[in-house]
């Protein structure tokens, strides 16, 4: 997997970094760059003579990579994501695809062996603890290694509450179910009425900065609104529950 050649996107005089400077700018080590340059996840360099030169292009894509990274996604993940990407995909694109991409979560989901997560936890954890928190996604994995997500420590005090584990299953799974219905409905008025229009307005990489920089505030709300959505909801279920029992 290896996305189109810098030669046919970048003018000449635009690529003017060296790998140093290339992973300096985009916060990673030179030979973590290499890697990834390695594994596709980077279009190749321009060659003048025996030097390779990098540009915006290039370090637009570490960015999105970084963004994949913290949003929790797998190298193999990303190597998928990064092949799917349209080729002429743009700075500006990248930009707008690393902006949609921002965690929700303050926090980003980290990797972990099981004494780290076991740790973490403050208690022995069981087979059946993990398959639990793995269910209701506070912890995952990523080959022979846990991935401690958002939440992790709320999963964790789940296991303490005398309650069955099939209804914490059950409830887990009626509400991953519907908040990714929500969240689909969400992320398509996103699109259609943000993100496109914003884009057809300020194509620019500032512009995606921009967005970018708005964003959070947008999640920060819709978030809250979700929480006060389901708490009005809540309290319309019971007094409904009360009328009718009266």
């Amino acid at each position: 997997m290896v996305p189109p050649s810098s030669d046919s996107t970048t003018a000449p005089g635009d690529a003017h970094l060296t790998v140093d400077e290339l992973a300096a700018a985009a916060g990673f080590t030179v030979r973590t760059t290499r890697y990834y340059a390695s594994l596709g996840l980077v279009p190749p360099p321009q060659r003048r003579g025996r030097l390779a030169y990098y540009g915006d292009r290039h370090l637009a894509y570490l960015e999105l990579v970084r963004a994949l990274q913290e949003h929790g996604f797998t190298l193999q993940a990303i190597e998928g994501f990064i092949a799917a990407l349209p080729a002429e995909a743009t700075v500006e694109d990248l930009a707008l695809q690393r902006a949609m991409l921002t965690s929700w979560s303050p926090r980003p989901p980290e990797r972990a062996d099981l004494d780290e997560v076991q740790r973490r936890a403050g208690r022995l954890l069981s087979t059946a603890d993990l398959a639990l928190l793995e269910s209701i996604g506070v912890l995952d994995r990523d080959g022979d290694h846990l991935v401690v997500m958002p939440g992790f420590a709320e999963g964790v005090e789940l296991l303490g509450i005398d309650i069955p584990r099939a209804s914490m299953q059950a409830a887990s799974d009626a509400i991953r179910r519907n908040m990714e219905a929500l969240v689909t409905e969400l992320t398509d008025i996103l699109r259609d009425q943000v993100l496109d229009p914003y884009r057809r307005a300020d194509p620019s990489r500032e512009g995606a900065e921009r967005l970018e920089q708005t964003l959070p505030t947008l999640r920060r709300l819709t978030l809250e609104a979700v929480v006060t959505g389901f708490q009005r909801a809540a309290n319309a279920v019971i007094t409904q529950s009360l009328t009718r029992s009266r």
